[in-house]
């Protein structure tokens, strides 16, 4: 089943690059955060909106990150159909692996922003030797509210997370042909 809604595009004025203007917001915690992103994928771009309000702390690393050129080259490492979508370090496998190994049975709802389809976060803890897991999420999926804080949703080009969802994987959810971050824009105004 998809979850796909039509939604307007959107402008790309105020655009900030992730890392050729990196000095233009200083310290993310005392200047405005920028409102949006652009991650521009190997199957095309998806527009997101950040949500400061809903983890702040989430959304300070993201933009710091971004700032640094970190999501460059960055793969999806995980694919799962009407699941989630995990980008970060092979190498490490993180929540994702343990979700798919012990099935989902975290039902606890908690106050933050709701695990729609089409929402991001990061995980609530932190692989060995640190990190920043992206999930994208492609279904309504309450019961990661225990494992991971949403701090985005996508707010344009929903059509390029689902044909990332339909890639061919293996039997642990690797995509069988890479798919990456090529870049992260960071905007002020949609």
């Amino acid at each position: 089943m998809k979850y796909y809604r039509n939604r307007p595009g959107y402008q790309s004025e105020g655009v900030l690059s992730g890392v050729e203007h990196a000095s233009s917001f200083g310290d993310a915690k005392k200047v405005d955060v920028p409102k949006y992103a652009v991650i521009n994928t190997s199957k095309g771009a998806i527009t997101v909106e950040l949500y400061k309000e809903g983890s702040p702390e989430a959304v300070y690393e993201f933009v710091d990150l971004c700032q640094k050129g970190r999501f460059k080259g960055m793969a999806f490492t995980r694919v799962i159909k009407n699941f989630v979508i995990q980008g970060g370090d092979i190498n490490k496998p993180g929540s994702t692996e343990d979700w798919t190994s012990r099935g989902k049975h975290y039902n606890h709802l908690d106050t933050s922003l709701k695990h729609e389809a089409f929402m991001l976060g990061t995980s609530k803890t932190k692989p060995d030797g640190g990190g920043f897991d992206l999930f994208i999420t492609t279904a309504p999926i309450p019961d990661l509210s225990e494992k991971i804080n949403v701090f985005e949703r996508v707010i344009n080009c929903e059509d390029v997370v689902q044909e990332i969802e339909e890639v061919d994987t293996d039997e642990h959810y690797r995509p069988k042909a890479p798919i990456r971050i090529v870049e992260i824009t960071l905007k002020q105004k949609s």
